[in-house]
């Protein structure tokens, strides 16, 4: 392609006039941006190419993950960093008089995913590639995303994510590869076949769309494969056309429709068999292309469940296996479960999917049979193994209270199945899945989250990943663990200085976004203690807005109270049907608009929320963090990333016992990260006591009374029925997540923030020690774990 800058005008000056019959100077700005990602697409193609011909001549074990979200957020620039073409482009195109970032500012965050799960499906994808590992993700192709949030009036409100308007040039259609993915009908035995058949069935065409997943430094391009609905050429006869044309369409209009009524509960799990089903055709005949037939599958596949949405992955193999290969059940069952893996990312029961068996029994007929079976023998071997106890079988049964446990099912046919923290795993070995556990000895394992350091760190934040390359110099980029060469720089009051410049800079650049979108002026002075997650109860963004209350009627009363300049800024999307979640936001907004316009104490605290968080506005939050608020349910959270990435950027880490929280204390030590609130033990002692009480908390401390009560006295809305919900979740339903229990140490950590960071040496030695130890966290290290234990993969050479 180019080499040089020279070489570059070149070819993007041809490429224009090419493609829209214009100079570079007459082409419009989306014109200038659409060609370069299509020559960045292209420079990878090479590589692209001699990745997929190495693993095919040398016959390379490959992985395939298999989720039904990939956050991969922009990636013009982070490919361009991979492939280390960067510098050439951006001065080339200065030549032109073009500001590259005006062009990657056209790009859209791709609407593949929403939170954690599809993030750090992403920043695998983003290891595996650089690691040299021969990997392949498998995903829907969503055409609008989860949803684009605005905030209007102070409520959050859902627009389409039309992330497609200037279409998407990364990717390459691949009609050849298309297949047809059936639904409804019904099974019968074929006498002359002696096997079951699937007939009268609905044929929707599943057509892939290949993105490059370009590794950082190597000429490894692996494949992220986005599969699209459409039309069928076998056109069901019994149905108007125009009807079955909007039901396919449907298929991947959005991520996770709302499964509140049957039509949604049909077309989430529509989806879920969609992408597997296509996905597992693909993998079987790019199998076949290589080798003679499948008794080898399990020794050149490897397949990993991101979540329970890509379970019926186990049901379809097996029935691809015996219907169209024509083997036996426990042939088949064998290389089934040696071929699967599944990684849990939840502890809360409601997560755990469950299907209504009628549902899965009417939209795929043949795979809910099969289920069955493997359901039938899965009893015969608990009850061999326990004795016949009815009570553990209950618990681990496949079927039953007339739902399919997905959960269940994928533990049931995988040969490993994974936490993603070190608290989460032994959650579940000892208490949530304690009865598999002890089932399948072994079979359990913790693998740690990790997040990518190139993008979260080297690409994000330019001014620390040069003060580090200054410092410690460039390796850890490769070697993420060299970070650790920091320590010796943790009380050095040069670097320090230098760490709150950078700081500065950023906490700028985020101010500015705050002022612009906002309207709300911030002192980059005040400390930033930021929240940015997906809200949902258990992550607790209410403990963090009651204590902003708290402050602002501490100040209110007393005029002698005051605190350090604090800034609170919250991102989070709520599900849409989630409506306990959009009130938070609605009280967050709320308080926001009180306490940013009282005059006795806006200059000391502010209130910040910044609308449609996704990736590309979190790479400008990370950086620019002084305190990361991590503050779950002990318990509760699996283990998050977040918290990694804003460790990676210098923030202190405010959080309780929780997740991933507990392996960085473990690594930072007390003088580093501040922790608060019950731990994991305590929580499941109150719940089994049954002796917790809300109203003992209200009645007993005033400052909890008078936060409370703030949210029905129409401190915060004129209408004190607002927030009526969020009282009555806190009160009459007893605080299920154990807020009021914590607000007192919740309350004396911020106090310890607020102190700590007035002294700017500690506070900077602090960040620089999260820096420090921040290596372990690189998903570059979550990766080659489960290469290790789970995958055994082999690199590919180059």
């Amino acid at each position: 392609m180019f080499k040089t800058k020279e070489e570059f005008k070149y070819e993007f000056s041809k490429r224009i006039i090419e493609s829209y019959g214009r100079t570079v100077e007459e082409s419009h700005i989306t014109e200038k941006f659409m060609v370069l990602e299509t020559m960045v697409r292209d420079y990878a193609s090479v590589n692209w190419a001699m990745t997929k011909m190495a693993i095919q001549q040398k016959s390379k074990k490959q992985l395939h993950y298999f989720s039904m979200e990939f956050l991969i957020g922009r990636l013009l620039v982070n490919n361009m960093m991979n492939l280390g073409i960067y510098d050439i482009a951006k001065e080339g195109l200065a030549d032109f008089g073009i500001n590259i970032h005006e062009l990657e500012e056209l790009e859209a965050d791709a609407g593949l995913g929403n939170g954690g799960l599809g993030r750090l499906a992403a920043c695998f994808m983003d290891s595996l590639a650089s690691l040299s590992y021969p990997a392949f993700g498998h995903t829907i192709r969503y055409d609008y995303g989860f949803f684009k949030q605005k905030i209007e009036d102070g409520y959050q409100v859902e627009v389409p994510d039309q992330w497609l308007h200037l279409g998407y040039q990364w990717e390459v259609r691949k009609p050849k590869h298309s297949c047809d993915v059936k639904f409804w009908g019904k099974v019968i035995w074929d006498d002359n076949e002696q096997k079951w058949k699937h007939v009268d069935a609905e044929a929707v065409r599943a057509v892939p769309y290949d993105v490059p997943v370009v590794g950082n430094d190597t000429i490894i391009t692996n494949t992220l494969r986005l599969w699209k609905a459409e039309p069928s050429e076998n056109i069901p006869s019994n149905k108007d056309f125009q009807q079955y044309a909007n039901e396919v369409n449907q298929i991947c209009q959005t991520l996770y429709p709302d499964d509140s009524t049957l039509a949604g509960r049909i077309l989430r799990l529509k989806q879920q068999y969609f992408f597997v089903a296509a996905g597992l055709n693909s993998i079987i005949r790019a199998h076949l292309r290589v080798y003679p037939d499948l008794t080898n599958f399990a020794d050149k596949n490897v397949i990993q469940l991101n979540d329970t949405h890509p379970v019926l992955v186990i049901p379809e193999l097996m029935r691809i296996f015996m219907d169209e290969y024509d083997m036996g059940w426990d042939e088949s069952w064998e290389i089934v479960k040696h071929t699967c893996a599944y990684t849990n990312h939840t502890i809360l029961a409601e997560a755990l999917e469950k299907w209504p068996i009628d549902v899965m029994r009417d939209l795929l007929p043949r795979i809910y049979q099969i289920i069955e079976e493997i359901d039938r023998r899965f009893v015969g071997f608990v009850k061999m193994k326990t004795d016949g106890d009815e009570e553990i079988l209950r618990k681990v049964r496949i079927l039953k209270d007339g739902q399919v446990h997905m959960a269940n099912l994928a533990i049931a046919g995988s040969f490993s199945v994974n936490g993603v923290a070190a608290l989460h795993t032994e959650i579940l070995k000892t208490r949530e899945m304690k009865e598999f556990n002890d089932l399948f000895p072994g079979k359990f394992n913790n693998k740690t989250n990790g997040v990518t350091h190139r993008r979260w760190l080297a690409y994000s934040n330019p001014e620390l990943t040069a003060l580090l390359h200054e410092t410690i110099g460039d390796d850890w980029i490769k070697e993420p663990d060299l970070l650790s060469n920091l320590n010796k720089y943790v009380n050095d009051s040069i670097v320090q200085a230098k760490f709150y410049n950078v700081k500065q800079q950023r906490k700028q650049v985020l101010a500015d976004y705050i002022k612009e979108h906002n309207g709300v002026e911030v002192d980059v002075n005040s400390i930033f203690d930021i929240q940015v997650k997906r809200l949902h109860a258990y992550k607790r963004q209410l403990l963090n807005i009651m204590h902003v209350i708290y402050l602002y009627q501490e100040m209110k009363a007393n005029p002698d109270f005051r605190i350090y300049p604090h800034t609170f800024i919250f991102g989070a999307k709520a599900a849409p049907s989630y409506y306990f979640a959009k009130k938070v936001i609605k009280l967050i907004n709320s308080v926001a608009d009180v306490v940013n316009n009282d005059r006795d104490t806006n200059a000391y605290l502010k209130v910040v929320f910044l609308e449609n968080y996704g990736v590309t506005l979190a790479e400008k939050i990370m950086p620019a963090a002084d305190v990361s608020e991590q503050i779950s349910t002990a318990g509760k959270e699996a283990s998050g990333t977040g918290n990694m990435k804003f460790m990676m950027n210098g923030a202190v880490t405010l959080g309780t016992m929780d997740g991933a929280n507990v392996e960085m204390y473990e690594r930072l030590g007390d003088d580093n990260i501040v922790i608060f609130g019950l731990r994991d033990h305590e929580v499941e002692d109150l719940k089994r006591s049954n002796t917790y009480s809300a109203w003992n908390y209200y009645n007993n401390d005033p400052k909890i009374k008078k936060v409370v009560d703030s949210l029905t006295d129409g401190t915060f809305h004129q209408s004190r029925e607002e927030f009526k919900l969020i009282f009555d979740e806190l009160m009459s339903k007893n605080d299920e997540y154990f807020l009021l229990a914590d607000f007192e140490s919740y309350r004396e950590a911020q106090a310890k923030i607020n102190e700590l960071y007035q002294d700017r040496q500690k506070w900077s030695a602090m960040c620089l020690k999260n820096i420090a130890e921040s290596g372990y966290f690189s998903s570059d290290r979550t990766i080659e774990e489960y290469v290790n234990d789970i995958w055994h993969l082999e690199k590919v050479k180059h």
